[in-house]
This record gives C-alpha cells, sequence and structure tokens, in this order.
C-alpha cells in the first residue's frame, strides 16, 4: 500500500485516509508500505515498510521497477497520479474527488514547478482519463464522486467505493449535558471552504465563540482578521493536534463548514461520531455524508448558518440532533472499507 502521501507532521486528509485504511486492512492481509521518508512512520501503522522514492520525483514514473521486486498481490495507491511504467502486479488508483476542475488553486504545500503542472493539469478531463486508465480497478470514497467519475467518463476501468470512515474506539458525548456555546471548523482556507461566511454569520451570534482550528499562513490569517465583524468572538488555533481536536468536539455545541465543495467532508462525520451536530452548507456530498441528521443552509447565507446555529439553543433540539449524529456515523466503517479493498484483491486474482 503506498503510504507516500503521507504528511510527516500532521495529517491532512489524503494522509489520514491511507493511513487508516492501512491500519484496517492489516488484520486481514499481509500489508506492506511503501514510503519515502522515514519521518513518515510516525503517524503510519507498525507495519512492514519499503523506502522508495517520493511521489513528486521525477523518477516516479518508473516506480514500478521497485514495486516490481516485492511480488506484491495488489498495489494500491490512495491517490491517482502513482507511476506504472513496466509494472508486474494489479494496480488499484484513487480519485476522491474533482474538486480542483472548478476550483483550480492547487495545495500551498506543493513545489511551484508542481503547482504550474497542477493547474495545466486540471484545464481538461483528458489527462485524469490517461492516469485512470493505467489501472486495473479505480477507487473512490463517495456516490457522489462516483456519479461525477461516470457524467464526466473519467475512466472505463471498474469503479469501486472504498470510504472514508471516523476513527475508531472514540466514547460519544452524553446528550444530556449542555455544550458550550462554541463553534468548531476543522479544514482548510482556500478559497472554496468559503469561511468568509462564516465569519460573517458571527455578527449574528454574539454569545457563540467560532474556533477556527487548521494551520493557517498569516497572510491569510489577516485577510480573514479583517472581516470579523465587531462584537464577534473568532478563535485561530492554528493547529491543534487529535486529542485537542477531541476534547473541543465533545464540548462544543456543533461543527460547522460552509465550504462549496468537498471530496467526503471527514470533519462531519468525526464531529458526528462524537454526537456533536453540524451545520453544513446544502451540497450533494454533504447530504451524503450527514444524511437526516445534518442540519444543512445555502452555502453564502451568514443569515441562515446564524439560525441553523441559533436553533440548537434549545437543548432537547441539541440532544436530539447530538444522538441523530452518532446513529449517522456508524454508516461509516474503516473495516467495511477495507473489506471492499480485499473484495477488489479477491477479484483481481480471479482476473488473473
Amino acid at each position: 500500500m503506498d503510504a507516500r502521501f503521507t504528511r510527516m507532521d500532521h495529517h491532512d486528509g489524503i494522509s489520514r485516509y491511507g493511513a487508516s485504511l492501512m491500519a484496517a486492512v492489516a488484520p486481514y492481509a499481509d500489508v506492506t508500505m511503501l514510503i519515502h521518508d522515514e519521518r513518515q512512520l510516525a503517524l503510519l501503522p507498525e507495519l512492514p515498510w519499503v523506502k522508495v522514492n517520493s511521489p513528486l520525483s521525477p523518477v516516479e514514473l518508473f516506480v514500478a521497477r521497485h514495486v516490481n521486486k516485492l511480488g506484491a498481490d495488489l498495489v494500491f495507491c490512495p491517490m491517482q497520479t502513482m507511476g506504472s511504467w513496466g509494472r508486474e502486479y494489479p494496480l488499484v488508483l484513487t480519485l476522491h474527488d474533482l474538486i480542483y476542475y472548478e476550483h483550480p488553486a492547487p495545495p500551498g504545500f506543493l513545489p511551484a514547478p508542481v503547482r504550474v503542472l497542477w493547474r495545466l493539469y486540471h484545464k481538461a478531463y483528458w489527462p485524469q482519463r490517461l492516469l485512470l486508465n493505467r489501472a486495473d480497478v479505480v477507487a473512490t470514497i463517495s456516490e457522489t464522486t462516483l456519479g461525477l467519475m461516470t457524467k464526466f467518463r473519467l475512466t472505463h476501468k471498474p469503479i469501486r467505493i472504498v470510504g472514508n470512515a471516523p476513527q475508531g474506539g472514540r466514547v460519544p458525548r452524553d446528550p444530556a449535558a449542555a455544550p458550550e456555546k462554541s463553534l468548531a471548523y476543522m479544514g482548510s482556507f482556500m478559497p472554496y471552504k468559503n469561511v468568509e461566511t462564516l465569519i460573517a454569520g458571527m455578527a449574528l451570534l454574539p454569545d457563540f465563540t467560532l474556533n477556527l482550528l487548521s494551520r493557517i499562513t498569516p497572510g491569510r490569517r489577516a485577510e480573514l482578521e479583517a472581516l470579523i465583524p465587531a462584537g464577534a468572538r473568532v478563535v485561530f488555533h492554528n493547529g491543534v493536534t487529535d486529542s485537542e481536536y477531541d476534547e473541543l468536539l465533545l464540548r462544543t455545541t456543533a461543527l460547522v463548514t460552509l465550504s462549496r465543495a468537498e471530496g467526503y467532508g471527514l470533519p462531519l462525520v468525526e464531529a458526528m461520531a462524537l454526537g456533536t451536530p453540524v451545520v453544513v452548507a446544502d451540497t450533494d456530498i454533504f447530504r451524503e455524508v450527514g444524511g437526516v441528521a445534518a442540519h444543512y443552509v445555502p452555502a453564502d447565507s451568514p443569515t441562515a448558518f446564524a439560525a441553523a446555529v441559533r436553533a440548537l439553543d434549545d437543548h432537547d433540539a441539541w440532544a436530539a440532533s447530538s444522538t441523530a449524529s452518532v446513529a449517522q456515523a456508524a454508516a461509516f466503517s474503516w473495516d467495511e472499507s477495507a473489506r471492499e479493498l480485499l473484495a477488489i484483491a479477491e477479484e483481481l486474482r480471479g482476473q488473473g
């Protein structure tokens, strides 16, 4: 399993997805992780590993020469960019979402040359098709993305859902205990995340505190701080640990996001698993993940956002939402995702 997209200091969405899936598959199969830097091991399960090149290296095209020597029954990559020239093994590539076709700004941590290629890549669909059609099976994480892949005919290979899920072993909060008057946002500060509307809505919630949890650049923080309404309470945490994140989720009124586009929305299911209600933009993917438990509002309406939060001021309504959230989160499981990946392996073995 390709673990080279694992971060070295803190997980992002792709990093957590890969690490969690590897840990879930390990009880059922012999798993060897591909890494490119031993610092990645701090965020990965304790499994056998082999060090190869970085996925951003020019020699990535030929990484199969190294992987062939491992004699793998299946290679799974949590991205679609793994080199496959000369491969001698079944390959599953993953496409999480199509966000960057509509919002092409690349993640800031990528090297400048890669950011240029990123923008060019997302100008048309044919490069995506070339990548995905190199696989034997293409994985994705949601019915919403599967539908978009089908709509834009991104691959002629079979598509299977290997879904995202919350971390296991976490105990939900007691719905009888009143929450504090705070809100939590976990996500990046890229423009399509629409944090501006959350901040604008706080003008109508002067008794609530909005906690912005993720890391943020000084320039972007200055832009958002200039938008904070008079009297509103907005706190920039600039990154939190997993334990700090859980601790805040276990006391806050709701997790909130008005993002206009998501591949999945893992913070939603993480919050719901702990019994924390979610107030989110009314999008297809959030409807898929949040089901009947989430509270949906138009993405660009600070007023509707504030009204949805204010409705949770009623404790009976909040407690009912908390209970419904736990039930909805139970629909997502890493064990189920592991079993789907193992089923793909069996399918490909049968074809071989």
